[in-house]
C-alpha cells in the first residue's frame, strides 16, 4: 500500500484523540485523509466510527476504497449508508454516511450508543447539515458522552475558528504532496456574444492541444455538462474519451469517470463533486469554467432558487490543485488574470443562504428552538429562521408555542423537505410521484410550459408523452423520479377518501404560494403569502383564476412562474378550508379617494370573495378616514390658520399651550379630529 502524505500526521492525530478526544485536521486534497484516517482510528476506539461525507458519490467511493485496502467487500468492516441505499452489517466498524443520515442518527439516539467516534469530512464546504451535525454532536459530547471522539477534517478551512468552537481542540496539519501546476488564464474576457458551453468547449480543445494526460473540466451542473459534451463530441482526438461525472449518474458511469483509462486520454466533465471528495488518479490538466451552482433563499420573498455564480478564489485554488496530484500539471481558467481579483475569497456557508425550514424542524425536534446555545460556526439568521418557523407552524409541524407536534416528528423522520413531507403524509401514497418530482430537477426542456400536469404525464409514461407533446423528457431524470417515487410510496400512509388531485397536493406543500389572478389583461398573480408572481402570457396556464406555484425564478418583487398547477376554488376549500376566513375591513383607498368598507373572504393575502360591508360601524369608518387625512393633509380654513398663528405667538411668549403647528396636529389626529369625522368618508367630504 503506497504511503500517502497524511501518514506522517496520523501519530499526532491519535495522540490528540487519546489526550483530548478532539482534533481538527487540516490536509489538502489528495493527502489521503478521507480513506486513511478512519482506518487509522480502528485500533484507537472500541466502538463504531461514523464518518460524514457531504455527497453520496464520495461516500460510496470512500467506503469502497477503504474496504479494498482491507481486502474485504463493502459491508464488512467498512460500509456506507446513503439516501435509499445501505451496505452495512453487524461486523461494520466504519460507516460512511451522508448528511441527512447523520442528523437522523443523532436525533433518534442522542446517546449514540455503540458509536465512539464521529468524523466530519470536507468540513470546509460548510454544508448546512455538517454545521448542524457538529453542533448537535458537540452538545452530546458536553452533556452525555464525554468519551465521544470528534474529528473535523478540512482541506482549505481557516481552522482556528473551528478549533476554538470546540473548546480549543488540538489542530493537526498535514502537508500535501503536490507537483507544480502552471496556471494559464484567458488573454481577454469571454465575449458577451459567446455562449458559456461554446467558451468552455473551446478552452478544453486548447488544453488538449497544448498538454498531455487526463483532463478534468469543472462545470456548474448536469445541464452544462451535457451541452459541453455535445459541443465536444466529434471534435476530440481519436484517443480521447468523454466521461461525464455528477452526483445523479448511475453507478457504472460514475466509476468509469473515476478509474484510469486503460489507454489514451480522458476528458472528465464534472460538477463541484470532483473538487475535494474524489481522487481521479490520471488527471494532469484542470479546465475551470469558473462557475458554481448554489441554492439560495431570498429573505424578502421566502423563495429558494438555484443560482449559478462565479467561483470563489478558494474554490478555484481547490480545483487547480487537482492538476498536480500525480505529476506536474496545468490549470486553464476561463477568466483573465485581471478578473481574478474580483472573485470572492470564499463561498458562503450554506446556513447563510439556504432555506432554513429543514434546519428549523431539526432544531425543534432537538428541543433547541431557535438554536441558541448550540455551537454553530455561523449562527442562522434570526429573520430567516423566524420565516422558516412560521412555515412549519402553517404546516402543522409546530404548535402556537413553537414546540414540535406529533405531525412535525413524523415529518422529521422523512428524507424530504418539510413542505413535501407534509404533502406526502396528508395525501398518502398517490402523492409519491409528485413528491419525487418536486425534489428533482425539471424533467422537461425549456419552453415546455409551466403546467405541473405536463411533468406528471412525462413521469407516468415518457414515450407516450413524447409522442403526444412533441417534447422529449430527460430520461435519466424521469428514471430517478420513478425510482424515488417507489421508495417514498413505501413511507407514505394510505390515501384519504376521496383522494386528492395533484393541484390539491401541491397546495398542501405550498400553502403560501396559492395565486389569485389580479384584475387586468396581464397574467399577474398575488400569492397567499403576500408576494407577486407572473405567468408567461402565451402559457395556457395564464388564463387560470387560481394556481398553486411550485417553482419560480425567485425574483423578490414579482417572481416568474416556472412550474404551477391550475386550482379550482372547490379544491382549495377542500384542503385549506379551515384557513379561509371572512374579514371585515375599513380602509382608505388612495386610488379611489374614499373609505372602502368591505367584507372579504380571505386565504392569506388573497381575497376569494369581496362584498360591501353595508353596516360598518361609524367609528371604523372614521378611523379609516384618518389615513385619508394623513394623505390629503389638513386643508385648514383661513380662520383656522389665523387661530393657529395666534396660539403659536402665545407659545412663543411663554404661555403653556399645546403645539399647533401642522406637524404636531398631524401626529395627534386621533386625539382631536377623530370625534368630528362622523359622515366624512371621501376626499370630497373632507373639503
Amino acid at each position: 500500500m503506497p504511503a500517502l502524505p497524511i501518514e506522517s500526521a496520523l501519530p499526532e492525530l491519535r495522540k490528540a484523540l487519546a489526550e483530548r478526544g478532539l482534533a481538527v485536521l487540516v490536509a489538502p486534497p489528495g493527502a489521503g485523509k478521507t480513506t486513511r484516517v478512519p482506518l487509522a482510528l480502528l485500533g484507537a476506539v472500541p466502538g463504531k466510527i461514523v464518518m460524514l461525507e457531504p455527497r453520496r458519490l464520495a461516500a460510496r467511493a470512500a467506503a469502497e476504497r477503504m474496504a479494498e485496502t482491507l481486502g474485504e467487500a463493502v459491508g464488512q468492516t467498512v460500509g456506507y449508508r446513503i439516501r435509499g441505499e445501505a451496505r452495512v452489517s453487524k461486523a461494520t466498524r466504519i460507516e460512511v454516511v451522508t448528511e441527512g443520515i447523520l442528523t437522523r442518527i443523532l436525533q433518534s439516539d442522542p446517546s449514540l450508543a455503540g458509536i465512539d467516534a464521529l468524523i466530519f469530512d470536507e468540513f470546509h464546504e460548510r454544508s448546512l447539515n455538517a454545521d448542524l451535525g457538529l453542533a448537535l454532536a458537540w452538545e452530546v459530547r458536553e452533556a452525555l458522552r464525554d468519551d465521544l471522539k470528534l474529528v473535523v477534517m478540512s482541506a482549505t478551512l481557516d481552522a482556528e475558528p473551528v478549533a476554538e468552537l470546540l473548546g480549543g481542540a488540538p489542530l493537526v496539519v498535514s502537508e500535501g504532496r503536490s507537483f507544480p501546476v502552471e496556471t494559464r488564464w484567458r488573454a481577454a474576457p469571454v465575449p458577451k456574444t459567446m455562449r458559456f458551453e461554446e467558451a468552455a468547449a473551446e478552452l478544453v480543445l486548447q488544453a488538449l492541444a497544448e498538454t498531455e494526460g487526463g483532463v478534468l473540466v469543472f462545470l456548474p451542473g448536469e445541464a452544462e455538462i451535457r451541452r459541453v459534451e455535445a459541443r465536444l463530441s466529434g471534435h476530440l482526438p481519436p484517443d480521447c474519451r468523454l466521461r461525464p461525472l455528477f452526483g445523479a449518474m448511475d453507478l457504472a458511469a460514475q466509476r468509469a469517470a473515476i478509474r484510469p483509462e486503460p489507454e489514451g486520454r480522458k476528458v472528465v466533465l464534472a460538477t463541484a463533486i470532483a473538487e475535494t471528495s474524489l481522487t481521479i488518479e490520471d488527471i494532469r490538466v484542470v479546465v475551470d469554467a469558473g462557475r458554481a451552482r448554489r441554492a439560495r433563499v431570498d429573505p424578502a420573498s421566502g423563495m429558494s432558487r438555484l443560482v449559478t455564480e462565479r467561483v470563489s478564489r478558494a474554490e478555484a485554488e481547490q480545483r487547480r490543485g487537482r492538476a498536480g496530484r500525480v505529476a506536474p500539471g496545468w490549470c486553464y481558467r476561463m477568466w483573465t488574470k485581471g478578473e481574478e481579483g474580483a472573485l470572492p475569497a470564499f463561498p458562503p456557508a450554506e446556513i447563510e443562504v439556504a432555506d432554513l425550514a429543514p434546519l428549523a424542524l431539526d432544531l425543534a425536534l432537538w428541543g433547541a428552538g431557535d438554536g441558541e446555545g448550540l455551537a454553530f460556526l455561523t449562527p442562522p439568521n434570526p429573520g430567516v429562521l423566524a420565516e422558516a418557523r412560521a412555515l412549519l407552524t402553517a404546516l402543522g409541524a409546530l404548535d402556537a408555542d413553537g414546540r414540535i407536534t406529533d405531525h412535525g416528528k413524523r415529518l422529521a423522520a422523512l428524507p424530504l423537505h418539510p413542505r413535501i413531507g407534509h404533502m406526502l403524509l396528508t395525501a398518502g401514497r398517490p402523492a409519491a410521484p409528485l413528491a419525487a418530482l418536486l425534489e428533482e430537477r425539471d424533467p422537461l426542456p425549456r419552453g415546455a410550459g409551466a403546467d405541473l400536469a405536463l411533468r406528471l404525464d412525462a413521469v407516468d409514461d415518457p414515450s407516450a408523452f413524447a409522442r403526444a407533446q412533441g417534447l422529449a423528457p430527460n430520461r435519466a431524470i424521469v428514471a430517478r423520479i420513478r425510482t424515488e417515487a417507489r421508495r417514498l410510496a413505501r413511507l407514505a400512509p394510505e390515501a384519504p377518501d376521496p383522494p386528492l388531485t395533484p393541484a390539491q397536493m401541491a397546495a398542501l406543500a405550498y400553502p403560501d404560494r396559492v395565486g389569485l389572478r389580479r384584475k387586468g389583461n396581464a397574467p399577474r398573480y398575488v400569492l397567499s403569502g403576500g408576494r407577486g408572481a407572473v405567468v408567461e402570457e402565451t402559457d395556457p396556464l395564464a388564463s387560470a383564476r387560481l394556481i398553486v406555484v411550485t417553482d419560480t425564478d425567485g425574483a423578490p418583487r414579482e417572481a416568474k412562474v416556472r412550474v404551477a398547477a391550475a386550482l379550482t376554488e372547490a379544491e382549495l376549500r377542500a384542503v385549506h378550508g379551515a384557513a379561509i376566513s371572512w374579514q371585515r375591513r375599513c380602509v382608505w383607498s388612495r386610488r379611489e379617494g374614499r373609505v372602502l368598507a368591505r367584507l372579504q373572504e380571505c386565504f392569506g393575502a388573497i381575497v376569494l370573495d369581496d362584498r360591501v360591508w353595508t353596516d360598518a360601524p361609524p367609528e371604523a369608518i372614521s378611523r379609516a378616514m384618518l389615513d385619508g387625512v394623513r394623505q390629503l393633509g389638513l386643508r385648514l380654513s383661513p380662520a383656522a390658520s389665523r387661530f393657529i398663528a395666534r396660539v403659536e405667538l402665545l407659545r412663543a411668549a411663554g404661555e403653556a399651550l399645546p403645539p399647533m403647528d401642522e406637524a404636531s396636529l398631524m401626529d395627534s389626529l386621533e386625539a382631536w379630529l377623530l370625534p368630528w369625522l362622523d359622515g366624512v368618508k371621501s376626499a370630497d367630504d373632507w373639503k
